[in-house]
């Protein structure tokens, strides 16, 4: 899937990567789609409640390494 956007949170611990997402989400428009790519293995859980609790569509999750990629759908 192609993103609009992508933001590195590489090296981040939680909040940051989240805190980071809702910034440069609340740039996109309805539809688009960020990527977020980070290093803290909390993020799945942490993305996971984040768009449950905010209404954005969590399109996909998944692992490369130590790495984990965020794909979210701006509501």
């Amino acid at each position: 899937m192609d993103a609009t956007q992508e933001l590195d949170t590489r090296g981040l611990n939680c909040p940051l990567p989240i805190l980071k997402a809702k910034k440069a989400l609340a740039a996109l428009q309805s539809g688009e789609v960020l990527k977020v790519v980070s290093t803290d293995p909390g993020s799945l859980r942490d993305f996971q409640a984040f768009a449950r609790q905010t209404g954005h569509e969590l399109v996909e999750q998944t692992s490369i390494g130590n790495e984990f990629v965020h794909l979210m759908r701006r509501r």
